[in-house]
């Protein structure tokens, strides 16, 4: 068996976490001053914020086409009919139904896709714990499992200081944010488990005291001491990111995952200034290969 996934996931984990088999991207693409990229092919995710600070542009990203599923799909079919394809939320982008449809573009491969309802870190982990599965000789069904007991157990919370990216991208209304802006209020966002989308879960007025927020939020889901395994990104940001962290040591019993950037696919609606952590008991992963 083969994993796919896509640029809507950042697996940034210490290197015996990393799974020892391969895991093949499909890549989103981003279009930024009529030159088009491809996330984290073409243009990384620093390299993207360095040029969205020097222009007044804004970026465009576009999903992963049906013919690029199909195309991976059916190159692995080759060596390997059975493929399970691990996507970034339907509720926040069409991915997974591009996935769908180049599934059946390519009869001869047994594609079975999962739609995680999550994104970042928290798919990370997800596709992370699928490869180490599957070399553990776990089959597709119990590895399905696993991938949703992560998703399960997962929460992802962000918030950022620079609203017009969210604005621009219709990630929050246009009114609604511009209101918010002109008020300077942060927001507190997160990912709902039902539809996968994004979740307003508070806000505050400066961007100290939103993320303060954040480990609020997550005192509300796991009481203090509780051992975690707890991840921070930020888009271009990473003041922001020892910040956050260093209010994040003294509540929780953590075990760090590598602080780093986010994707560039999914940086590309937030700009330079967003922070944010993945968090989740650390018994969920206990009897891991």
């Amino acid at each position: 068996m083969q994993i796919v996934t896509d640029t809507g996931m950042d697996m940034y984990l210490p290197p015996e976490m990393v799974p020892d088999v391969e895991i093949h991207v499909v890549r989103h693409t981003i279009t930024l001053d009529g030159v088009t990229y491809t996330s984290g092919g073409t243009i990384s995710a620093a390299d993207l914020q360095e040029k969205l600070m020097k222009t007044g542009s804004f970026p465009i990203t576009s999903q992963p086409a049906a013919g690029d599923f199909a195309a991976m799909y059916r190159e692995l079919a080759k060596t390997d009919p059975e493929i399970l394809s691990i996507q970034m939320s339907s509720g926040l982008s069409g991915t997974v139904n591009a996935a769908k449809a180049g599934a059946e573009m390519v009869p001869e491969a047994n594609v079975t896709i999962v739609d995680t309802k999550t994104l970042c870190a928290a798919l990370g982990w997800q596709v992370a714990a699928a490869g180490r599965a599957l070399k553990a000789g776990w089959s597709k069904e119990k590895i399905v499992e696993l991938i949703h007991r992560i998703g399960d157990a997962t929460e992802s919370i962000y918030t950022l200081d620079e609203l017009k990216y969210l604005i621009h991208g219709g990630r929050i209304s246009h009114m609604k944010g511009l209101i918010a802006s002109m008020l300077k209020i942060r927001p507190l966002i997160g990912v709902e488990k039902v539809g996968g989308t994004y979740a307003q879960l508070g806000m505050a007025r400066t961007f100290d005291q939103a993320m303060q927020g954040l480990v609020d939020i997550m005192l509300k889901k796991h009481k203090s001491g509780t051992h975690l395994r707890v991840q921070v990104l930020h888009s271009y940001h990473p003041k922001a990111a020892e910040r956050l962290v260093s209010l994040i040591q003294p509540v929780f019993k953590a075990n760090w995952m590598p602080v780093h950037l986010m994707s560039a696919a999914l940086a590309a609606h937030t700009g330079p200034t967003m922070v944010g952590v993945a968090f989740a008991p650390e018994a969920v992963f206990e009897g891991l290969p």
